[in-house]
Protein backbone atom coordinates (compact mmCIF):
# COMPACT_ATOMS: atom_id res chain seq x y z
CA UNK A 1 0.00 0.00 0.00
CA UNK A 2 1.50 3.52 -0.89
CA UNK A 3 1.42 5.71 1.49
CA UNK A 4 -0.95 9.42 1.03
CA UNK A 5 1.66 12.24 0.30
CA UNK A 6 -0.81 14.51 3.00
CA UNK A 7 -0.36 11.72 5.62
CA UNK A 8 0.25 14.08 9.02
CA UNK A 9 1.46 12.05 12.58
CA UNK A 10 -1.39 12.28 14.81
CA UNK A 11 -0.85 15.42 17.76
CA UNK A 12 -0.67 12.62 20.49
CA UNK A 13 1.95 10.68 18.44
CA UNK A 14 4.74 13.32 20.21
CA UNK A 15 4.61 13.04 24.05
CA UNK A 16 8.53 13.62 24.82
CA UNK A 17 9.36 17.65 25.31
CA UNK A 18 11.79 18.52 27.06
CA UNK A 19 11.40 21.31 29.27
CA UNK A 20 12.41 22.56 32.97
CA UNK A 21 15.06 20.49 32.93
CA UNK A 22 18.39 21.69 33.66
CA UNK A 23 21.15 20.75 30.77
CA UNK A 24 24.55 19.53 32.18
CA UNK A 25 27.16 22.31 34.07
CA UNK A 26 30.31 22.30 31.76
CA UNK A 27 32.69 25.03 29.96
CA UNK A 28 32.61 26.65 33.47
CA UNK A 29 35.89 27.41 35.32
CA UNK A 30 36.19 25.84 38.73
CA UNK A 31 38.80 28.11 39.97
CA UNK A 32 37.22 31.51 38.28
CA UNK A 33 34.19 30.88 40.37
CA UNK A 34 34.97 28.91 43.36
CA UNK A 35 35.44 32.66 45.91
CA UNK A 36 36.05 30.64 48.65
CA UNK A 37 39.37 29.40 47.32
CA UNK A 38 39.69 32.26 45.38
CA UNK A 39 40.23 33.74 48.51
CA UNK A 40 42.41 31.29 50.59
CA UNK A 41 44.54 31.14 47.94
CA UNK A 42 45.16 34.72 47.86
CA UNK A 43 45.32 35.20 51.49
CA UNK A 44 47.50 32.46 52.29
CA UNK A 45 50.28 33.56 49.79
CA UNK A 46 49.41 31.43 46.86
CA UNK A 47 48.65 34.77 44.53
CA UNK A 48 51.73 33.65 42.52
CA UNK A 49 49.66 30.64 41.25
CA UNK A 50 46.82 32.74 40.13
CA UNK A 51 47.24 32.28 36.54
CA UNK A 52 48.28 28.63 36.61
CA UNK A 53 45.32 27.92 38.59
CA UNK A 54 42.84 30.24 36.57
CA UNK A 55 44.36 28.27 33.72
CA UNK A 56 43.48 24.62 35.13
CA UNK A 57 39.94 25.98 36.46
CA UNK A 58 39.19 26.09 32.51
CA UNK A 59 41.01 22.69 31.78
CA UNK A 60 38.58 20.80 34.83
CA UNK A 61 35.11 22.89 33.58
CA UNK A 62 35.62 21.10 29.92
CA UNK A 63 32.91 18.65 28.82
CA UNK A 64 35.85 15.84 27.57
CA UNK A 65 37.32 16.35 30.98
CA UNK A 66 34.39 15.83 33.38
CA UNK A 67 33.39 12.66 30.85
CA UNK A 68 36.74 10.89 31.55
CA UNK A 69 35.35 11.02 35.06
CA UNK A 70 32.23 9.39 34.40
CA UNK A 71 33.63 6.63 32.10
CA UNK A 72 36.34 6.32 34.75
CA UNK A 73 33.61 5.06 37.19
CA UNK A 74 31.23 3.75 35.06
CA UNK A 75 34.00 1.07 33.74
CA UNK A 76 35.43 -0.62 36.83
CA UNK A 77 39.18 -2.14 36.91
CA UNK A 78 38.80 -5.42 35.92
CA UNK A 79 41.69 -8.23 37.85
CA UNK A 80 43.61 -10.77 35.25
CA UNK A 81 44.88 -12.93 37.62
CA UNK A 82 47.00 -15.29 34.83
CA UNK A 83 47.37 -14.73 30.82
CA UNK A 84 45.46 -17.42 28.44
CA UNK A 85 48.17 -19.72 29.15
CA UNK A 86 48.19 -20.08 32.42
CA UNK A 87 51.31 -17.74 33.64
CA UNK A 88 50.58 -15.85 37.01
CA UNK A 89 50.85 -12.08 35.74
CA UNK A 90 48.27 -10.13 38.07
CA UNK A 91 47.15 -7.70 35.92
CA UNK A 92 44.82 -4.52 36.52
CA UNK A 93 42.97 -3.52 33.65
CA UNK A 94 41.49 0.11 33.79
CA UNK A 95 39.41 2.21 31.33
CA UNK A 96 41.65 4.44 29.20
CA UNK A 97 39.53 7.33 30.78
CA UNK A 98 41.64 6.40 34.00
CA UNK A 99 44.82 6.68 32.42
CA UNK A 100 43.87 10.24 31.23
CA UNK A 101 43.19 11.20 34.37
CA UNK A 102 46.54 10.01 35.90
CA UNK A 103 48.53 11.45 32.91
CA UNK A 104 46.26 14.77 33.16
CA UNK A 105 47.34 14.96 37.42
CA UNK A 106 51.14 14.06 36.69
CA UNK A 107 51.66 16.00 34.19
CA UNK A 108 50.66 19.04 36.21
CA UNK A 109 52.27 18.04 39.36
CA UNK A 110 49.91 17.11 41.68
CA UNK A 111 52.39 14.17 42.85
CA UNK A 112 55.58 16.11 43.08
CA UNK A 113 55.61 20.04 42.97
CA UNK A 114 56.02 21.07 46.76
CA UNK A 115 59.17 18.58 46.39
CA UNK A 116 60.48 19.44 42.94
CA UNK A 117 59.75 23.04 43.12
CA UNK A 118 59.71 24.25 46.73
CA UNK A 119 59.04 27.83 47.72
CA UNK A 120 56.62 29.92 49.51
CA UNK A 121 53.42 28.39 48.83
CA UNK A 122 53.80 25.57 47.04
CA UNK A 123 51.70 23.52 48.76
CA UNK A 124 48.80 25.95 48.82
CA UNK A 125 48.80 26.23 45.03
CA UNK A 126 49.28 22.09 45.16
CA UNK A 127 46.57 21.66 47.30
CA UNK A 128 44.15 24.47 45.02
CA UNK A 129 44.81 22.47 42.15
CA UNK A 130 44.37 19.30 43.77
CA UNK A 131 41.34 20.54 44.70
CA UNK A 132 40.25 21.49 41.37
CA UNK A 133 41.13 18.19 39.80
CA UNK A 134 39.41 15.80 42.01
CA UNK A 135 36.33 17.20 41.07
CA UNK A 136 36.39 15.56 38.32
CA UNK A 137 36.94 12.17 39.53
CA UNK A 138 37.75 10.59 43.40
CA UNK A 139 39.06 7.30 43.17
CA UNK A 140 42.13 7.80 40.92
CA UNK A 141 42.98 10.39 43.49
CA UNK A 142 44.55 7.43 45.80
CA UNK A 143 48.01 6.88 43.66
CA UNK A 144 48.22 10.27 43.02
CA UNK A 145 47.90 11.06 47.01
CA UNK A 146 50.19 8.10 47.91
CA UNK A 147 52.89 8.89 45.42
CA UNK A 148 52.95 12.59 46.48
CA UNK A 149 53.22 11.30 50.26
CA UNK A 150 55.90 8.61 50.06
CA UNK A 151 58.78 10.97 49.39
CA UNK A 152 59.64 11.36 52.68
CA UNK A 153 59.67 7.29 53.85
CA UNK A 154 61.48 6.62 50.74
CA UNK A 155 64.03 9.21 51.29
CA UNK A 156 65.11 7.30 54.55
CA UNK A 157 67.28 4.86 52.42
CA UNK A 158 69.57 7.07 50.59
CA UNK A 159 70.09 4.64 48.22
CA UNK A 160 67.24 3.48 47.21
CA UNK A 161 65.63 7.07 46.72
CA UNK A 162 68.59 7.96 44.85
CA UNK A 163 67.03 5.85 41.76
CA UNK A 164 63.71 5.59 42.99
CA UNK A 165 63.08 9.44 43.70
CA UNK A 166 63.51 11.60 40.34
CA UNK A 167 61.14 8.94 39.05
CA UNK A 168 58.57 9.36 41.25
CA UNK A 169 58.75 12.88 40.54
CA UNK A 170 58.94 13.10 36.78
CA UNK A 171 55.93 15.06 35.58
CA UNK A 172 54.78 12.14 33.27
CA UNK A 173 52.79 9.02 33.72
CA UNK A 174 53.90 5.28 32.38
CA UNK A 175 51.23 3.36 33.23
CA UNK A 176 52.62 0.44 31.32
CA UNK A 177 53.01 -3.24 33.15
CA UNK A 178 57.20 -3.51 33.04
CA UNK A 179 60.06 -3.47 35.87
CA UNK A 180 60.66 -0.12 37.28
CA UNK A 181 63.77 0.08 36.11
CA UNK A 182 62.50 0.69 32.25
CA UNK A 183 60.05 3.67 33.28
CA UNK A 184 60.48 7.35 33.46
CA UNK A 185 57.88 7.82 35.76
CA UNK A 186 56.81 5.48 38.41
CA UNK A 187 54.05 5.74 41.36
CA UNK A 188 53.96 4.69 44.54
CA UNK A 189 50.96 2.42 46.90
CA UNK A 190 50.58 1.14 50.23
CA UNK A 191 49.74 -1.72 51.92
CA UNK A 192 49.48 -1.40 55.31
CA UNK A 193 45.88 -3.04 56.52
CA UNK A 194 45.65 -6.71 57.68
CA UNK A 195 42.45 -8.81 58.44
CA UNK A 196 43.37 -9.38 62.49
CA UNK A 197 44.63 -5.56 62.92
CA UNK A 198 43.19 -3.12 60.50
CA UNK A 199 44.67 0.54 62.01
CA UNK A 200 46.03 -1.57 64.89
CA UNK A 201 49.02 -1.81 62.80
CA UNK A 202 51.22 -3.36 65.50
CA UNK A 203 49.30 -6.33 65.14
CA UNK A 204 50.08 -6.98 61.68
CA UNK A 205 51.93 -10.63 61.01
CA UNK A 206 53.13 -10.10 57.72
CA UNK A 207 56.90 -10.85 58.52
CA UNK A 208 60.08 -9.59 56.59
CA UNK A 209 63.37 -12.45 56.68
CA UNK A 210 66.36 -11.23 55.71
CA UNK A 211 67.93 -12.63 52.76
CA UNK A 212 71.86 -12.16 53.75
CA UNK A 213 72.22 -9.46 50.99
CA UNK A 214 70.44 -6.88 51.83
CA UNK A 215 67.36 -7.35 50.95
CA UNK A 216 64.52 -9.15 52.57
CA UNK A 217 61.59 -11.77 51.50
CA UNK A 218 57.95 -10.68 53.00
CA UNK A 219 55.13 -12.86 53.33
CA UNK A 220 51.69 -12.55 54.51
CA UNK A 221 48.70 -11.39 53.27
CA UNK A 222 47.59 -7.43 53.04
CA UNK A 223 43.44 -7.21 53.41
CA UNK A 224 43.65 -3.57 51.49
CA UNK A 225 46.18 -2.69 49.20
CA UNK A 226 45.15 0.45 46.98
CA UNK A 227 46.25 0.73 43.14
CA UNK A 228 47.81 -2.50 42.68
CA UNK A 229 49.61 -1.47 39.58
CA UNK A 230 51.87 1.13 41.18
CA UNK A 231 55.27 0.55 40.58
CA UNK A 232 56.06 0.16 43.92
CA UNK A 233 54.81 -0.01 47.58
CA UNK A 234 55.28 0.81 51.33
CA UNK A 235 54.73 -2.22 53.17
CA UNK A 236 54.74 -2.68 57.09
CA UNK A 237 56.05 -5.98 58.24
CA UNK A 238 57.21 -7.81 61.16
CA UNK A 239 61.26 -8.01 60.84
CA UNK A 240 63.77 -9.57 63.27
CA UNK A 241 63.96 -6.01 65.04
CA UNK A 242 60.10 -5.14 65.25
CA UNK A 243 57.49 -3.69 62.63
CA UNK A 244 59.70 -1.89 60.13
CA UNK A 245 58.98 -0.36 56.58
CA UNK A 246 59.73 -1.92 53.00
CA UNK A 247 59.55 -0.57 49.40
CA UNK A 248 58.29 -3.55 47.61
CA UNK A 249 58.14 -3.28 43.74
CA UNK A 250 56.15 -4.80 41.34
CA UNK A 251 58.98 -5.73 39.63
CA UNK A 252 62.35 -7.12 40.80
CA UNK A 253 65.05 -5.80 39.75
CA UNK A 254 66.28 -8.84 37.49
CA UNK A 255 62.88 -7.82 35.50
CA UNK A 256 60.85 -11.00 36.89
CA UNK A 257 58.07 -10.46 38.85
CA UNK A 258 57.91 -9.93 42.15
CA UNK A 259 56.16 -12.40 44.78
CA UNK A 260 53.15 -10.23 44.76
CA UNK A 261 49.58 -11.96 44.15
CA UNK A 262 46.92 -10.09 44.16
CA UNK A 263 43.91 -12.26 45.21
CA UNK A 264 41.05 -10.43 44.35
CA UNK A 265 39.79 -6.50 44.00
CA UNK A 266 37.15 -4.70 46.40
CA UNK A 267 33.88 -4.43 45.43
CA UNK A 268 33.04 -0.81 47.13
CA UNK A 269 30.35 1.49 47.33
CA UNK A 270 32.03 4.00 46.24
CA UNK A 271 35.96 5.00 44.80
CA UNK A 272 35.07 2.31 41.89
CA UNK A 273 37.33 3.49 39.05
CA UNK A 274 40.49 2.73 41.56
CA UNK A 275 41.35 -0.50 42.39
CA UNK A 276 41.24 -1.71 45.94
CA UNK A 277 43.05 -5.03 46.20
CA UNK A 278 43.98 -8.17 48.73
CA UNK A 279 47.50 -9.63 48.09
CA UNK A 280 49.30 -12.42 49.12
CA UNK A 281 53.29 -11.71 49.50
CA UNK A 282 54.58 -14.89 48.85
CA UNK A 283 58.77 -14.67 48.76
CA UNK A 284 58.37 -10.95 47.53
CA UNK A 285 61.73 -8.79 47.75
CA UNK A 286 61.24 -5.62 49.59
CA UNK A 287 63.79 -3.20 50.70
CA UNK A 288 64.43 -1.77 53.90
CA UNK A 289 63.74 1.69 54.65
CA UNK A 290 64.89 3.52 57.76
CA UNK A 291 65.80 0.36 60.40
CA UNK A 292 64.34 -2.90 61.97
CA UNK A 293 61.82 -1.52 64.77
CA UNK A 294 61.39 1.88 63.13
CA UNK A 295 58.35 0.92 60.76
CA UNK A 296 55.73 3.86 62.25
CA UNK A 297 58.31 6.29 62.53
CA UNK A 298 59.23 5.48 58.82
CA UNK A 299 55.62 5.63 57.83
CA UNK A 300 54.03 8.45 59.82
CA UNK A 301 55.00 11.58 57.85
CA UNK A 302 53.43 10.00 54.59
CA UNK A 303 50.43 9.01 56.94
CA UNK A 304 49.89 13.06 58.15
CA UNK A 305 50.08 13.75 54.11
CA UNK A 306 47.54 11.72 52.95
CA UNK A 307 45.53 12.82 55.66
CA UNK A 308 45.84 16.08 54.47
CA UNK A 309 45.00 15.08 50.88
CA UNK A 310 41.86 13.48 52.53
CA UNK A 311 40.93 17.09 53.76
CA UNK A 312 42.11 18.42 50.24
CA UNK A 313 39.51 16.05 48.44
CA UNK A 314 37.08 16.45 51.19
CA UNK A 315 36.47 19.74 50.70
CA UNK A 316 37.10 19.26 46.65
CA UNK A 317 33.69 17.32 47.05
CA UNK A 318 31.95 19.35 48.83
CA UNK A 319 32.71 22.48 46.72
CA UNK A 320 31.25 19.91 43.24
CA UNK A 321 28.11 19.00 45.22
CA UNK A 322 27.54 22.76 46.39
CA UNK A 323 28.32 24.25 43.32
CA UNK A 324 25.98 21.23 41.22
CA UNK A 325 22.92 22.12 43.90
CA UNK A 326 23.44 25.91 43.08
CA UNK A 327 23.47 25.31 39.39
CA UNK A 328 20.73 23.05 39.03
CA UNK A 329 17.66 25.50 41.88
CA UNK A 330 19.16 28.23 39.21
CA UNK A 331 18.07 26.57 36.17
CA UNK A 332 14.41 24.71 37.52
CA UNK A 333 11.60 26.15 38.10
CA UNK A 334 8.85 24.83 40.68
CA UNK A 335 5.43 26.68 41.95
CA UNK A 336 5.52 29.38 39.70
CA UNK A 337 9.36 31.20 40.31
CA UNK A 338 13.17 29.11 40.10
CA UNK A 339 13.97 26.71 43.08
CA UNK A 340 17.11 29.34 43.66
CA UNK A 341 14.35 32.14 44.47
CA UNK A 342 12.35 29.92 47.38
CA UNK A 343 13.52 30.82 50.68
CA UNK A 344 14.06 27.54 52.37
CA UNK A 345 16.00 26.71 49.00
CA UNK A 346 18.17 29.56 49.65
CA UNK A 347 18.42 28.79 53.42
CA UNK A 348 19.73 24.81 52.11
CA UNK A 349 21.81 26.40 49.64
CA UNK A 350 23.52 28.83 51.88
CA UNK A 351 24.13 26.25 54.41
CA UNK A 352 26.02 23.85 52.24
CA UNK A 353 28.25 27.07 51.02
CA UNK A 354 28.90 27.52 54.99
CA UNK A 355 30.27 23.76 55.28
CA UNK A 356 32.58 24.56 52.27
CA UNK A 357 33.91 28.33 53.71
CA UNK A 358 34.73 26.17 56.80
CA UNK A 359 36.39 23.05 54.97
CA UNK A 360 38.53 25.40 52.68
CA UNK A 361 39.64 27.60 54.82
CA UNK A 362 40.85 24.89 57.57
CA UNK A 363 42.22 22.80 54.41
CA UNK A 364 45.04 26.10 53.19
CA UNK A 365 45.25 26.76 56.48
CA UNK A 366 47.07 23.26 56.98
CA UNK A 367 48.76 24.06 53.77
CA UNK A 368 50.75 26.55 54.54
CA UNK A 369 51.81 24.83 57.62
CA UNK A 370 53.11 22.41 55.02
CA UNK A 371 54.63 24.94 53.66
CA UNK A 372 56.50 26.06 56.86
CA UNK A 373 57.31 22.76 58.95
CA UNK A 374 60.78 23.63 60.05
CA UNK A 375 58.75 26.66 62.27
CA UNK A 376 57.53 25.17 65.67
CA UNK A 377 54.58 26.78 65.71
CA UNK A 378 53.66 25.53 62.18
CA UNK A 379 54.92 21.91 62.67
CA UNK A 380 52.75 21.61 66.02
CA UNK A 381 50.03 22.98 64.37
CA UNK A 382 49.84 20.52 61.40
CA UNK A 383 50.56 17.40 63.80
CA UNK A 384 47.30 18.27 65.99
CA UNK A 385 45.62 20.18 62.40
CA UNK A 386 45.57 16.87 59.87
CA UNK A 387 44.15 14.63 62.23
CA UNK A 388 41.41 17.67 63.03
CA UNK A 389 40.86 18.32 59.58
CA UNK A 390 40.70 14.86 58.37
CA UNK A 391 38.39 13.94 60.84
CA UNK A 392 36.20 16.72 60.71
CA UNK A 393 36.31 17.63 56.86
CA UNK A 394 35.40 13.94 55.74
CA UNK A 395 33.36 13.26 58.39
CA UNK A 396 31.20 16.03 57.47
CA UNK A 397 30.80 15.75 53.57
CA UNK A 398 28.69 11.96 53.63
CA UNK A 399 25.79 14.15 54.94
CA UNK A 400 26.66 17.12 52.91
CA UNK A 401 26.70 15.19 49.60
CA UNK A 402 23.30 13.83 50.31
CA UNK A 403 21.31 17.40 51.19
CA UNK A 404 23.16 18.56 47.94
CA UNK A 405 21.56 15.43 45.84
CA UNK A 406 18.14 15.96 47.55
CA UNK A 407 18.46 19.53 46.26
CA UNK A 408 18.38 17.77 42.68
CA UNK A 409 14.88 15.86 43.63
CA UNK A 410 14.88 12.37 41.99
CA UNK A 411 17.55 13.71 39.33
CA UNK A 412 20.36 13.46 41.99
CA UNK A 413 20.02 9.88 42.82
CA UNK A 414 20.53 8.93 39.30
CA UNK A 415 23.77 7.83 38.07
CA UNK A 416 25.05 9.72 34.89
CA UNK A 417 24.21 12.44 37.71
CA UNK A 418 27.57 13.20 39.52
CA UNK A 419 25.96 14.13 42.75
CA UNK A 420 25.11 9.86 43.00
CA UNK A 421 28.50 9.07 42.47
CA UNK A 422 29.78 12.12 44.97
CA UNK A 423 27.41 10.50 47.48
CA UNK A 424 28.85 7.19 47.22
CA UNK A 425 32.33 8.72 47.30
CA UNK A 426 32.17 10.65 50.53
CA UNK A 427 32.34 8.16 53.50
CA UNK A 428 35.62 6.75 51.97
CA UNK A 429 37.81 9.72 52.61
CA UNK A 430 36.62 9.59 56.14
CA UNK A 431 37.26 5.69 56.63
CA UNK A 432 40.64 5.07 54.90
CA UNK A 433 43.84 6.26 56.80
CA UNK A 434 41.85 6.03 59.91
CA UNK A 435 37.97 6.53 60.51
CA UNK A 436 36.66 8.75 62.95
CA UNK A 437 37.82 7.21 65.94
CA UNK A 438 41.50 6.66 64.90
CA UNK A 439 41.63 10.65 64.09
CA UNK A 440 40.26 11.87 67.57
CA UNK A 441 42.53 9.18 69.78
CA UNK A 442 44.99 10.39 67.77
CA UNK A 443 45.00 14.30 68.67
CA UNK A 444 44.06 12.92 72.37
CA UNK A 445 47.57 10.62 71.96
CA UNK A 446 49.38 13.85 70.79
CA UNK A 447 47.87 16.25 73.44
CA UNK A 448 49.18 13.90 76.14
CA UNK A 449 52.68 13.10 74.56
CA UNK A 450 53.01 16.32 73.70
CA UNK A 451 50.90 18.93 75.85
CA UNK A 452 52.77 21.76 74.27
CA UNK A 453 50.96 21.20 71.03
CA UNK A 454 47.72 22.04 72.80
CA UNK A 455 49.44 25.61 73.42
CA UNK A 456 50.22 26.09 69.49
CA UNK A 457 46.78 25.54 68.98
CA UNK A 458 45.20 28.07 71.30
CA UNK A 459 47.86 30.39 70.45
CA UNK A 460 47.13 29.92 66.27
CA UNK A 461 43.64 31.41 67.44
CA UNK A 462 44.44 33.70 70.19
CA UNK A 463 44.69 36.93 67.46
CA UNK A 464 40.91 36.53 66.79
CA UNK A 465 40.00 36.87 70.42
CA UNK A 466 38.09 40.36 70.94
CA UNK A 467 36.69 40.31 67.79
CA UNK A 468 33.66 38.74 68.64
CA UNK A 469 32.41 37.32 72.25
CA UNK A 470 30.96 34.10 70.78
CA UNK A 471 34.10 33.12 69.89
CA UNK A 472 35.77 34.39 73.04
CA UNK A 473 33.55 31.99 75.08
CA UNK A 474 33.66 29.16 72.81
CA UNK A 475 37.59 28.82 72.96
CA UNK A 476 36.73 29.15 76.92
CA UNK A 477 34.69 26.40 77.01
CA UNK A 478 37.40 24.82 74.57
CA UNK A 479 40.31 25.26 77.43
CA UNK A 480 38.02 23.72 79.86
CA UNK A 481 37.30 20.70 77.99
CA UNK A 482 41.26 20.29 77.21
CA UNK A 483 42.37 20.59 81.01
CA UNK A 484 39.49 18.57 81.83
CA UNK A 485 41.20 14.91 81.98
CA UNK A 486 38.11 12.72 83.27
CA UNK A 487 37.09 10.12 80.51
CA UNK A 488 39.26 11.93 78.27
CA UNK A 489 39.31 9.08 75.65
CA UNK A 490 35.28 8.96 75.92
CA UNK A 491 34.85 12.51 75.09
CA UNK A 492 37.26 12.54 72.61
CA UNK A 493 34.71 12.87 69.46
CA UNK A 494 33.16 15.92 71.23
CA UNK A 495 36.92 17.55 72.41
CA UNK A 496 37.59 17.19 68.46
CA UNK A 497 34.56 18.54 67.37
CA UNK A 498 35.49 21.77 69.29
CA UNK A 499 38.71 22.08 68.42
CA UNK A 500 37.37 21.94 64.28
CA UNK A 501 34.79 24.53 64.56
CA UNK A 502 36.44 27.19 66.57
CA UNK A 503 39.90 26.70 64.39
CA UNK A 504 37.05 26.99 61.25
CA UNK A 505 35.84 30.38 63.04
CA UNK A 506 39.24 31.88 63.78
CA UNK A 507 40.02 31.33 60.09
CA UNK A 508 36.96 32.79 58.66
CA UNK A 509 37.09 35.73 61.25
CA UNK A 510 40.97 36.80 60.34
CA UNK A 511 39.74 36.08 56.80
CA UNK A 512 37.74 39.32 56.93
CA UNK A 513 34.29 38.55 55.34
CA UNK A 514 31.62 39.51 57.99
CA UNK A 515 28.43 38.08 56.12
CA UNK A 516 30.51 34.54 56.39
CA UNK A 517 32.15 34.34 59.89
CA UNK A 518 28.86 35.38 61.53
CA UNK A 519 26.99 33.18 59.61
CA UNK A 520 29.26 30.29 60.37
CA UNK A 521 29.25 31.47 64.43
CA UNK A 522 25.24 31.70 64.19
CA UNK A 523 24.86 28.43 62.47
CA UNK A 524 28.07 25.90 63.70
CA UNK A 525 29.89 27.71 66.68
CA UNK A 526 26.84 28.65 68.47
CA UNK A 527 25.88 24.71 68.17
CA UNK A 528 28.91 22.95 67.65
CA UNK A 529 27.61 22.56 64.03
CA UNK A 530 24.57 20.19 65.31
CA UNK A 531 22.42 22.14 63.47
CA UNK A 532 20.53 19.99 60.54
CA UNK A 533 21.11 21.54 57.05
CA UNK A 534 18.83 24.56 55.77
CA UNK A 535 17.98 25.27 59.58
CA UNK A 536 20.06 28.91 59.28
CA UNK A 537 18.67 30.92 61.25
CA UNK A 538 17.06 34.66 60.50
CA UNK A 539 19.54 37.55 59.63
CA UNK A 540 22.19 35.72 57.64
CA UNK A 541 23.38 37.17 54.37
CA UNK A 542 22.23 34.27 52.18
CA UNK A 543 22.79 36.12 49.05
CA UNK A 544 26.08 36.74 49.64
CA UNK A 545 26.83 33.07 50.40
CA UNK A 546 24.62 31.61 47.49
CA UNK A 547 27.17 33.98 45.02
CA UNK A 548 29.98 33.16 46.71
CA UNK A 549 28.94 29.45 45.38
CA UNK A 550 27.71 30.14 42.24
CA UNK A 551 29.56 28.68 39.80
CA UNK A 552 28.76 30.67 37.13
CA UNK A 553 28.94 34.05 39.27
CA UNK A 554 32.50 35.38 39.02
CA UNK A 555 33.75 38.10 41.21
CA UNK A 556 37.05 40.11 39.97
Amino acid sequence: MVMSDHFHPSAHSTTHIVNNQTPPLCGHNLYAGDQALRDSVHFYGGHWAEEDLQRYGEVCGRPEMIERGYAANEFKPILESHDRIGNRIDLVRYHPSYHQLMQLALSEGLHSSPWSAPRNGANIARAAKYYLHCQLEAGHGCPITMTFASIPSIKLNPKIAEEWTPKILSRGYDGSNRPYFEKYSLTIGMGMTEKQGGSDVRANTTTAVPTGDGTYELLGHKWFMSAPMCDGFLVLAQAPGGLSCFLVPRWRPDGSKNQLQIQRLKVKSGNVSNASSEVEFRGALGWLLSEEGQGINAIIKMVAITRFDCMVGSSGGQRQAVMQAIYHTSQREAFGKKLIAQPLMQNVLADLQLEVEGSVALTMRMALAMDHEDQEHEKMLLRLGSAVGKYWICKRSPHHAYEAMECLGGNGVIENFITARLYRDAPINAIWEGSGNIQALDVLRAITKTPSVVNHWLDEMATSIGIDTRFDKAIDSLKKELADLDQFEYRARGIVDQMAITMQTHLLLQAGNQSVSDAFIRSRLETRGAHSSGSLPKGIDLKTLINRGDPLSIES
